[in-house]
């Protein structure tokens, strides 16, 4: 057949992507195409390629005979000698067919049949090699544009870089170098369909595995990201490993590789921020670059949530038009609503949560940590911490808005510790009422509920032999170590 055939094949591997196998079984085809158009079958005809492909050929196997009776099929033993000069009758011999001598309409149909063949080959080859990048980053070249729609060169393919997923602040001309995600691949009865986008958050989180090494070899990684494209991400990571830190290694030394991203993304300001599992500390990253003062959970079951900030701070927690409040609610998953102090006065909240935001304000001890736990409570034995626990009391909070009938009730509950709780409460916490409000602070006294206190009948106290624990003549064991006790009072006869 012609020359060339091999120079031709490998441009359709290499240009089209498509496999020798398969072009060389189009070849076949398009050649029997031809020859049934002449003959009326294909079942004696053969095919072979030389070893180095440069040549095909296409033969009729015929059955030598001493009469023909098809010519098809059949070729007299006389013309067999001239092919072959140890030919016999019975034998089967390939006669090679010259293309030249096919009818020219069954070469131009076979033609187009084999162009046909190749181009659905093209097709599914090209589609299976991009469907299996979707999610992946690609480069490649502004061809033209239509209707805002860009289309751009990726080689193989064209692509596309629909209006809804460009960035606003980005404009193209021909000829510019554009990196975008394979964000979907489609088959089409024109051909294949990849459709591009740089608006999508997993097109933030490919430039960031380019430039961010951690997070390429999973050391840090990405917890969510949250974009207004164009305007503001915010994305949260954590680090695998202790000893690195994933926002330092987000930002890199001196900014550097932040500044690539944000260059990539032209200019759109990126907020980089740790994830951590508390949702109170969570909300206050979110919401970064305002400095948050304090948050506190209004309904944890519906996930609303209040952020206390400065009155300096108010305008950058919200953003411009709500935009970083609103981004910082995606981010994580609550719904955020953002005052200063003025207006959280005015605020009507429950009880609960208004207990819990006063208790937040009013702490006067910046060198101690907030102990809501009755087990944290200075001089609380461990027993009868214990004790509170198995009734269901655990916090500060509970254990004071009981009365002593309540705490009387109380399944192992004796009056002996009841009097212990009420001297660790009036020496260890500041109960202030303010419209619904109740505060604790560590380490201050109340002089009313002290007051309360001295009023009740005044039970003398002695040391645990074991542990020196103040113990009352009620009790039959320390509330501290659990040793038994037993009390003996001797009477001593006044002299008359």
């Amino acid at each position: 057949m012609a020359s060339g055939l091999a120079d031709a094949i490998k441009a359709l591997v290499q240009d089209r992507g498509i496999s020798e196998e398969l072009v060389k079984q189009t070849i076949e085809d398009f050649l029997f195409a031809a020859y049934k158009r002449k003959f009326g079958t294909t079942e004696n005809a053969v095919v072979k390629f030389n070893d180095d492909d440069t040549e095909v050929s296409i033969y009729a196997r015929k059955n030598i005979v001493a009469e023909v009776e098809d010519s098809v099929f059949e070729i007299p033993l006389k013309e067999a000698l001239l092919e072959n000069e140890e030919s016999e009758i019975g034998d089967e011999l390939l006669i090679y067919i010259d293309p030249s001598g096919f009818d020219r309409g069954a070469v131009q149909s076979a033609k187009q049949n084999a162009k046909q063949t190749l181009r659905e080959i093209n097709k599914d080859t090209l589609y299976s090699e991009y469907k299996g990048k979707e999610g992946e980053m690609i480069i490649g070249y502004h061809q033209r544009e239509r209707n805002g729609n860009i289309f751009v060169d990726l080689g193989k393919v064209e692509g596309i870089l629909p209006k809804r997923f460009q960035s606003p602040r980005e404009t193209y001309r021909p000829n510019d170098r554009i990196k975008a995600l394979i964000y979907e691949v489609n088959k089409t009865p024109t051909g294949l369909q990849v459709i591009l986008s740089r608006t999508h958050t997993d097109f933030v989180r490919r430039i960031f595995e380019l430039e961010v090494p951690e997070i390429y070899d999973n050391t840090v990684e990405i917890f969510k990201i949250v974009r207004e494209p164009g305007y503001r991400t915010k994305i949260s990571v954590y680090s695998n490993r202790e000893d690195v830190d994933p926002v330092g290694a987000c930002v890199g030394i001196k900014g550097v590789r932040i500044q690539s991203v944000v260059r990539e993304m032209e200019g759109e300001k990126i907020d980089i921020l740790k994830y951590v599992t508390d949702p109170k500390e969570f909300i206050k990253n979110a919401l970064s670059p305002a400095e948050v003062e304090n948050v506190i959970i209004l309904n944890e079951s519906k996930r609303q949530a209040l952020a206390i900030v400065n009155d300096s701070q108010l305008s950058l927690a919200i953003g411009k038009r709500g935009l970083n409040v609103r981004l910082a609610n995606r981010l994580v998953d609550w719904n955020i609503d953002v005052k200063n102090h003025e207006q959280f006065e005015e605020m009507d909240i429950t009880l609960e949560s208004k207990k819990e935001l006063d208790a937040l304000f009013n702490d006067t001890h910046e060198d101690m940590d907030e102990i809501t736990s009755i087990s944290e409570l200075p001089g609380m034995p461990e027993r009868l911490a214990e004790l509170l626990a198995e009734n269901g009391i655990n916090l500060i909070e509970s254990l004071v808005s009981l009365e002593k009938e309540d705490l009387s009730k109380l399944e192992g509950i004796t009056a002996g510790n009841i009097e212990t709780i009420r001297k660790i409460i009036a020496e260890s916490i500041d109960i202030v009422e303010e419209a619904d409000n109740v505060t604790f602070e560590d380490d201050q006294i109340n002089e009313d509920y002290s007051e309360d206190a001295e009023e009740e009948e005044v039970v003398e106290e002695y040391e645990c032999p074991e542990c020196s624990n103040p113990v009352t003549a009620d009790m039959e064991v320390c509330p501290e170590c659990g040793v038994g006790l037993s009390f003996e009072i001797e009477e001593v006869e006044e002299d008359e």
